[in-house]
């Protein structure tokens, strides 16, 4: 039987100065199930929105045996941004990334780094940017 165990992420290098992120893993709840990594963001000045299109990615060290990315692919092509139209991700709600405990992954606590790509907007200043954060995050493999 799997428990739940969520364990925050610590932030490393290539921290975005307009967001601040956390990232914690959420354990499977049934053996053969998938996991995930949530990653809620805060926007260091309420202007700023967190784009839906293109979605947010997370992206595994290509070295980690821990987890294994379960994300749909990410589109090859993305709608140009039109600012009347754009739509932005609830910020009230972390970010569900799926993914899954390699059957290769020694047990007990480990530690897992990603990088969190996502684009935002400054609806006021009228910008958008591409950010990236570099995470650790903690997963107890049973």
């Amino acid at each position: 039987m799997l428990s739940l165990v969520v364990l925050p992420a610590v932030l490393t290098a290539g921290s975005n100065p307009h967001f601040d992120l956390l990232a914690t893993f959420e354990a499977p709840q049934a053996p053969g199930e998938d996991g995930a990594v949530l990653v809620a963001f805060r926007a260091l000045d309420p202007d700023l929105r967190l784009n839906e299109t293109p979605a947010p990615r997370l992206r595994l060290e290509l070295t980690e045996i821990i987890l294994l990315d379960r994300q749909a692919p990410a589109p090859r092509s993305v709608p140009a941004y039109d600012p009347l139209t754009a739509k932005y991700l609830d910020l009230a709600e972390p970010v569900r990334f799926p993914v899954a405990i390699a059957p290769t992954a020694p047990a007990g606590e480990q530690t897992v780094e990603a990088k969190i790509v996502f684009f935002y907007c400054s609806v006021r200043e009228a910008w958008c940017r591409r950010g990236t954060t570099t995470v650790d995050i903690s997963v107890t493999v049973p």
